[in-house]
């Protein structure tokens, strides 16, 4: 458009001058919105268009002295195209941080999700091997046993049989789990005292212990707790749980970030869904939010005491 001539025009009918006065606005213009392009980041578009477009006038203002050079709004329009592009890319490039970091997450938890399976195999291993001595050595005692020893030895016996049979579904479920990939739990969680009410995230997770997972979110990068309202098993819990974000997708609290696990929707209508699709899941229908009550007493009492305090001071002579 500048070297078109249609990036800025004046009143000079001397051809030199008038070259001089066009190349002074649109230098000036361009340096200024080069310097407002530089700072470009996804979430600032407005801020910068306006910066541009008090640039443009500006510049048209102090290109007045100059038989009115300007800059053509045309040219403001393609400068103002330039930023949302830029932001645009800047949008993607935080999208795919946000996709890495995602998949990094993934990674991390499928790894934990992979040493706790080969941890529990191996724990039920030996506990089965331990269990079979014993109840060998118990069946030998039998033999040699009196009548009253012998009914004590039977009763070990099936307490011992009750405990390798636990020790070995705990290894076979340990196992199935590990064969399957998408195998794993899909979770309901809140946390009143951090989002406040009805605000749920729904997640998955590939642990043998799911509730570990919530631990995690909770340990560091919110004041409180979460609150379990359901713990979904399923055999593709990645599915189910993209089932549950697309169905409520209008309900996200961030509408934005469609990475971000965090919908406004009441409760009973997850469950509702829940219960169509005929899965197996049990619901905590109220939240018990104990740090957060705990934490809000504590701060009436505070409060109480605080008050109590200015009313003795105002009336020293109030010996109560």
């Amino acid at each position: 458009m500048v070297e078109n001539g249609e990036a800025a025009t004046c009143d000079y009918a001397e051809a030199n001058r008038r070259e001089t006065a066009i190349r002074f606005v649109v230098d000036a213009f361009n340096g200024r919105v080069d310097a407002i392009l530089s700072r470009v980041k996804h979430d600032n578009h407005g801020t910068l268009a306006q910066e541009i477009q008090d640039s443009f006038s500006l510049v048209n203002h102090n290109g007045e002295a100059f038989r009115n050079a300007r800059v053509l709004p045309a040219f403001l329009d393609a400068r103002l195209a330039e930023l949302k592009w830029a932001v645009a890319a800047q949008e993607l490039r935080l999208r795919e941080r946000e996709e890495q970091r995602q998949i990094q997450e993934q990674i991390r938890e499928e790894e934990k999700a992979r040493r706790e399976y080969e941890k529990v195999i191996q724990e039920a291993a030996r506990d089965q091997e331990t269990l079979e001595k014993a109840m060998q050595q118990a069946r030998a005692e039998v033999e040699h046993a009196t009548a009253q020893e012998r009914a004590s030895l039977e009763r070990r016996i099936e307490d011992l049989s009750a405990r390798l049979k636990a020790a070995e579904e705990k290894g076979q479920r340990a196992l199935s789990m590990a064969q399957q990939t998408r195998a794993g739990n899909v979770y309901v969680i809140s946390n009143i005292g951090s989002f406040g009410e009805e605000v749920f995230k729904i997640g998955m997770t590939r642990r043998l212990e799911p509730l570990e997972r919530v631990r995690e979110l909770g340990d560091a990068s919110v004041p409180f707790e979460f609150d379990v309202h359901a713990m979904i098993p399923s055999d593709d819990a990645p599915a189910l749980e993209r089932l549950l974000h697309d169905k409520f997708d209008d309900l996200r609290v961030n509408r934005v970030n469609g990475r971000k696990e965090f919908f406004r929707v009441p409760l009973s209508r997850i469950r509702e869904l829940v219960t169509e699709r005929g899965l197996p899941a049990r619901f905590t229908m109220v939240a018990g939010a104990r740090e957060y009550r705990e934490t809000m007493a504590l701060g009436r009492k505070t409060s109480a005491q605080h008050d109590q305090y200015l009313a003795h001071e105002a009336d020293p002579d109030d010996v109560a």
